[in-house]
């Protein structure tokens, strides 16, 4: 009987295993040994060391001195440049030759002024092919360099992901030297692992910007199916904290670069590495095209495995994904057969579907695939005893994933990570820049579109606006707006976030001076609203000689007021002023008519009373307000994790008695403040400000915190009973228990939200709102805010220092929907602006666009990506409430024509909207997002 091909083919194996091993001269089965004959050193060595990141075409004019294999480099995060000048012995004619080198840091190859492979000692990436088959006519002697940096894959910290970062250590060249590398021991070696295992981000501009030849090689190879581009967004960001338009702009901008650059579009969201995924993500994957979702990190749940590989994934307006998790559990297998072996073992949907991916390479640094990896996995392909392995591509899996998804279980809401979760509060300051920045975006586009559409002079900040967002979402990648970032990376986000505010700043001045042209009225300010509801609220306005006065001012949804002349400042007769009384022990009530807020002596709320009701919303004996500290000391990941167990070091921080003072005395606005030591090293300071018709009461925070492995948050215990409470996330909101029935109940003890979160049993509720804060958690009664952390890796001086916010207490009567907690949250986070009116003042009140149902919030006003003359607008839409409902848009600007469209701005095919009287009709799904295209006339010259 003839054998069969695998049979053949492990017989040639043993073969030529004897022809190296035999009986005669066995000493040793060491063959990775003989991966590599004969050797020789480099002619010569020599380096320069940087601190900065230089480009290449620098770098090579520096100052290069000698070097040798043993010299030490360093310090962390500087940069060492080594020039590696080589000559190929010529009786190696006919071989394949290799540079191998060996060194601490994560170095780069750069050959005739173009990066071409990745070196990690981490990664066993060790050598760089010369040539394959050294011939008689090529050159045998160039020269090469070797980027390397100071820092390992994940930092520079002392042996462990708790420990700070070490800012003397030094790093070293082990080996540089040319080799014979043994094509075929490294066959057999590949053959024997696989006997043995039997037996037993941004990123793609970056490279245009930097290394032109090489994205045009990309670019070649995209052109033959030889690289695929997967992702659809600009960086692999996070999947929590980003706002709802900071997720489409990933996309809109990924998508639109793919397009460019490659000539398609992905269909397909990779996006292996991240810390959780927000239940809108599927609509919004849907709004661009894509159906199809592959991810790995939630395998790193800390509790409970999740129980499916391959499902389709629905998101909170019902849209659905086809979602896949390689079922390896890593986005960095190398090939082995225990890998493969494992891949079919623990796939949670067998039976359901026959397929799988399995993601190999060195994904967390870069590295790609070794040539060993990619051997075995060839030898997998049609081997007895094993699944059956093929090289293949995202769009041939899920076509394959597809064509057997009748059985598929479907998942509804969030894919929460249970880790990672001291991500939502670590570097705060970062998580500021953020929200801020989202915030100045956001109104540089509304002012711009009014201005566009007003004005036939202005011209609208494309090209600045999208290096501005780019900036931004590059900081939403997964390791920095988390803060799980070295030191270096935060201080360069900061940076960005300063660019992104004056720059801002800068375009807002010259939209508003656009708006104003041509206006009657006295010079002075423009009072701007951006939220699409009229507002009436408490403004600190700038007068001569750098007074600020206080003023309650009205202003029309999307729209702007003239500042109120110094005469009429005080509350008209029909607002109840502010009243503020300082008791004989030292206690504080302050009240506004609507609620009715009392402090004790150390700063603590012991009161909090909703007077059209009379209900009280603090709990019986309990203080809201309460500053807690806890040790925080995780287990494995710093900066990323928070364990449950520093919840049983829970220690209330106590004031001295005394410290409240009265502020504000009232009239439009009353306030109180005190002092309050955290520890020997930290203090805080608060102002309490309660203003003339403002349903909740504010708590302006200053910390000076420093502190190591701590962890600051404050509570409010509420006289609330209820099984789940309400957080807000991108473009609407979702329950989460509070309670513990279960592991999956237990193991959200932290989680994350937006800009509010609520507490409510029929009839009356709770909610705290905040400006630039995402932890927070409701246990029981208790809505808990998380402030500040302390991980000191990998970045030893996260969070140290002084930090600036606001969070706001609400008490509503009947639901949070109909009490108005989104609007209240909206404009905590988005201020009424007064901004300078560089010549007349208009005179009256006009208001852009308006809503008639408060059911649907109008998010986004911009101008569209492709739009002829720039005078198509894009109005982004949500339904907030989680309801069916009919809404009518009404508009003062100049429309001639509208029509629906998707995220990524294509018109729907179902032609034009009717409009009548400049009104627009519009009905919304629950939290469905939609996107129109309004068509503006020409404006009057």
């Amino acid at each position: 009987m003839a054998a069969a091909p695998a049979v053949k083919h492990w017989r040639t194996t043993l073969e030529r295993v004897e022809k190296f091993v035999s009986p005669i001269y066995f000493s040793d089965c060491n063959l990775r040994g003989r991966l590599f004959g004969d050797s020789c050193p480099v002619t010569q060595l020599s380096s320069f060391l940087t601190p900065e990141r230089l480009p290449y075409q620098e770098a090579v004019r520096q100052d290069f001195r000698p070097a040798q294999v043993g010299d030490g480099f360093g310090p962390t995060w500087w940069t060492c440049w080594f020039r590696v000048e080589l000559t190929i012995p010529e009786a190696w004619v006919g071989q394949e030759v290799h540079l191998c080198w060996e060194s601490d840091g994560e170095g780069l190859v750069w050959c005739d002024g173009e990066p071409v492979q990745g070196l990690t000692k981490e990664g066993e990436k060790t050598s760089y092919v010369l040539t394959d088959k050294l011939g008689e006519e090529d050159p045998r002697s160039l020269t090469l360099y070797v980027e390397v940096a100071c820092n390992g894959l994940l930092g520079a910290g002392k042996g462990s992901m708790i420990a700070a970062p070490d800012p003397e250590k030094m790093f070293q060249v082990s080996r540089a030297e040319l080799a014979v590398f043994r094509r075929d021991v490294h066959k057999l070696l590949v053959d024997l692992e696989l006997l043995l295992g039997i037996a037993k981000a941004q990123q793609l501009q970056w490279v245009k910007s930097h290394y032109p030849g090489l994205h045009a090689r990309l670019q070649e190879f995209a052109c033959r199916g030889q690289f695929v581009p997967v992702g659809g967004t600009w960086v692999e960001m996070d999947g929590n904290l980003p706002s709802g338009e900071a997720l489409v702009r990933q996309f809109l901008q990924g998508q639109n670069f793919f397009l460019q650059e490659f000539g398609k579009m992905c269909s397909e969201f990779w996006l292996p590495d991240t810390f959780g995924y927000s239940a809108q993500l599927p609509q919004i994957m849907c709004g661009c095209g894509i159906r199809r979702f592959l991810t790995q990190k939630l395998s790193w749940n800390l509790v409970n495995p999740f129980p499916h590989h391959t499902f389709f994934w629905e998101g909170l307006d019902g849209s659905r994904v086809l979602t896949h998790f390689p079922p390896g559990d890593s986005y960095g297998m190398q090939g082995t057969v225990e890998e493969v072996l494992k891949t079919v073992a623990k796939n949670q949907d067998k039976g359901r579907t026959n397929h799988s991916a399995f993601l190999f390479g060195f994904g967390d640094g870069g590295g790609g695939p070794t040539q060993t990896m990619v051997d075995r996995l060839r030898r997998l392909h049609n081997t007895d005893g094993l699944p059956r392995v093929q090289l293949s591509s995202p769009e041939r899996l899920f076509s394959a994933l597809e064509s057997h998804s009748g059985q598929l279980c479907t998942w509804v809401g969030e894919l929460f990570l249970e880790l990672h979760n001291g991500t939502y509060t670590t570097h705060a300051q970062i998580k500021k820049g953020n929200r801020e920045c989202e915030r100045i975006l956001h109104d540089v586009e509304l002012l711009s579109s009014l201005a566009l559409a007003r004005s036939a002079q202005f011209l609208y900040p494309a090209a600045q606006l999208q290096d501005l967002w780019r900036l931004l979402l590059l900081n939403q990648f997964h390791d920095v707006v988390t803060g799980s970032c070295i030191q270096l990376v935060a201080e360069e986000a900061m940076c960005h976030y300063e660019d992104i505010r004056s720059h801002g700043n800068t375009l807002l001045s010259a939209a508003a001076a656009a708006l104003c042209a041509g206006e009657p009225g006295p010079e002075g300010l423009l009072i701007v609203n951006t939220l699409p509801w009229k507002r009436t609220e408490v403004l600190a306005l700038p007068r001569p000689g750098g007074a600020h006065s206080l003023a309650l001012v009205t202003v029309p949804s999307m729209g702007y007021a003239p500042a109120p002349t110094p005469t009429s400042l005080q509350p008209p007769l029909s607002q109840q002023p502010v009243f503020v009384v300082q008791e004989m022990d030292g206690s504080v009530t302050l009240d506004n008519g609507i609620i009715r807020v009392r402090l004790d002596p150390i700063g603590r709320l012991t009161s909090l009373v909703l007077l059209a009701s009379g209900r009280e919303a603090i709990a019986e004996g309990a203080m809201g307000n309460q500053f807690v500290l806890f040790d925080d000391v995780p287990l494995y990941w710093d900066a990323w994790d928070v364990m449950d167990y520093h919840l049983e070091t829970r220690k209330p921080v106590l004031g001295q008695a005394g410290t409240l003072a009265v502020g504000t005395e009232g009239g439009v606005r009353g306030s109180a403040w005190f002092l309050l030591q955290i520890s020997p090293n930290s203090r805080l300071s608060q102002e309490v400000v309660l203003d003339v018709g403002c349903p909740y009461v504010r708590f302006h925070t200053e910390v000076h915190w420093h502190e190591a492995h701590k962890f600051l948050k404050v509570e409010f215990p509420a006289r609330v009973r209820s099984p789940q409470a309400t957080y807000e996330v991108q473009f609407g909101h979702l329950q989460r228990p509070t309670h513990y029935n279960t592991s999956w109940d237990w193991a959200r003890f932290e989680v994350w939200a937006h800009r509010w979160i609520d507490l409510s049993e029929h009839g009356f509720g709770l909610a705290l709102l905040n400006d630039c804060k995402y932890g927070a958690s409701v246990r029981g009664n208790v809505l808990s805010l998380s402030l500040l952390r302390a991980p000191k890796s990998p970045d030893a001086t996260a969070d140290m220092g002084r930090h600036e916010f606001t969070y706001a207490l609400m008490p509503h009567k009947g639901s949070f929907q109909d009490a108005g907690v989104i609007p209240a949250a909206y404009s905590l986070n988005f201020p009424l602006l007064a901004l300078p009116a560089p010549g007349p003042a208009p005179a009256t009140a006009w208001s852009a666009f308006s809503l008639s149902s408060s059911a649907v919030v109008l998010e986004t006003v911009k101008q569209a990506e492709t739009s002829p003359q720039g005078r198509t607008l894009v109005l982004r839409l949500y339904e907030a409430h989680g309801s069916h409902v009919d809404c009518w848009l009404h508009t003062s600007l100049p429309v001639k024509e509208a029509a629906l469209c998707d995220l990524l701005e294509r018109r729907d095919p179902a032609g034009p909207l009717p409009l009548q009287d400049a009104r627009l009709k519009l009905t919304f799904s629950p939290f469905q997002v939609q996107s129109l295209l309004l068509v503006l006339k020409p404006p009057p010259n």
